[in-house]
């Protein structure tokens, strides 16, 4: 899967070197730039549409402009990037408006990398679900989301499941045509890179929470192939 790109603003530049370092060793995430004041991180965002960063790791107390007024600009230029605040405002109005504007995580400071990891690993887990192709099947899709940022996804999976190699399964199973003629174990894990034996215990996982159905595949020699529909 794509690195998610990272743009961190932070007016210290210790703490912004910290934030960057500790990105970079979060699997999957990389920094593509650091600001040190609102003005510098609205440069960046604007610099090809905007279209070089993902996530914003987003002071609220800069030198310039508060970090609530750098969400608003976003919006109103119609910028869809994801923003996680990190800040050490604790004000409840605060965290109110950060919510309406759309901030996906609001970490306080000071915080350790286990919770920054933590933040960051959840939004990987939402944001594979969210740029999965087609529609949501059922309300429990889009709690799923939802419960995914709140960090009350996947703590429930059995021992050895993870929910962001469950989400690439699922989205193998939903994706377009294929959903309607099923897929095997040994497609799914071509399709997902994983091996076929762990694509299995994935896909009967889905069976038993009623995400999917299992059903022989007929035609082919010798024992009949089992096959899995989404639900």
């Amino acid at each position: 899967m794509t690195n998610i790109r990272v743009l961190v603003v932070e007016d210290e530049p210790l703490l912004a070197e910290a934030h960057s370092a500790y990105t970079e060793r979060v699997p999957g995430f990389v920094v593509v730039g650091v600001a040190h004041t609102a003005r510098a991180a609205m440069a960046a965002l604007r610099a090809n549409g905007g279209g070089d960063v993902d996530l914003v790791l987003l002071d609220f107390r800069l030198p310039d402009l508060h970090g609530l007024d750098v969400c608003r600009a976003l919006r109103a230029a119609g910028s869809s990037v994801d923003v996680l605040a990190v800040t050490s405002a604790r004000d409840l109005a605060v965290v109110r408006t950060a919510v309406s504007l759309g901030v996906t995580h609001y970490l306080l400071k000071p915080f350790t990398f286990a919770a920054f990891r933590d933040k960051l690993e959840r939004y990987a887990d939402y944001r594979a679900q969210a740029l999965a192709d087609g529609e949501v099947a059922a309300q429990h899709e889009v709690d799923q989301m939802f419960a995914t940022l709140r960090g009350t996804a996947g703590h429930s999976l059995p021992k050895g499941l993870d929910a962001q190699t469950l989400n690439r399964v699922r989205a193998a199973l939903t994706d377009g045509t294929r959903a309607e003629v099923g897929l095997s174990a040994t497609e799914v894990s071509a399709l997902t890179g994983i091996s076929r034996v762990t694509a299995r215990r994935y896909l009967e996982y889905l069976v038993t929470v009623d995400r999917a159905a299992r059903t022989p595949r007929y035609g082919t020699p010798g024992r009949p192939e089992v096959e899995y529909r989404p639900r």
